[in-house]
């Protein structure tokens, strides 16, 4: 199995045992990458329209997933806030897109990066207290 067939194998196994939160922010990093790449096309001024257009539209498409991810029903006012958010992004990128405006580009990476760093912490507290329900009243596997 060849080195790039190896590290494949590995990004499916991450993503499939993933938990719902890391996943979600597995998906914030991609998309933050991938506005990093069109802005470093868009920057250099050695840039390819595709290769530009393609990132900015894989990060359109990373957060449509987002916007798939909202559950309104548990998630209510704040699900309703992020599909708001969201689709604002999506109009700032479709418009960037357009016009190549490196400005509208930094502003969404700048909010997605500070909405990952909010959800880095719910998933923090979330993990911290999947542990203390398993100390408190866990299944006692010793007998």
């Amino acid at each position: 199995m060849g080195t790039f067939n190896r590290l494949n194998a590995y990004k499916e196994t991450h993503i499939k045992t993933a938990s719902g939160g890391k996943l979600i922010l597995m998906i914030y990093d991609e998309a933050v990458r991938q506005l990093d790449i069109a802005l470093e096309a868009l920057e250099n001024g050695k840039y390819k329209m595709d290769s530009v257009s393609n990132s900015i539209i894989k990060t359109q498409d990373l957060i449509t997933e987002l916007i798939v991810s909202l559950d309104f029903e548990k998630g209510g006012e704040i699900a309703s806030s992020l599909f708001s958010l969201y689709m604002f992004f999506n109009q700032q990128l479709m418009e960037a897109n357009i016009k190549k405006d490196i400005e509208l580009l930094k502003k969404v990476r700048v909010y997605l990066t500070d909405l990952r760093g909010a959800w880095t912490e719910v998933v923090a507290k979330a993990g911290a207290e999947n542990v203390q329900d398993e100390r408190s009243g866990g299944i006692n596997i010793a007998g």
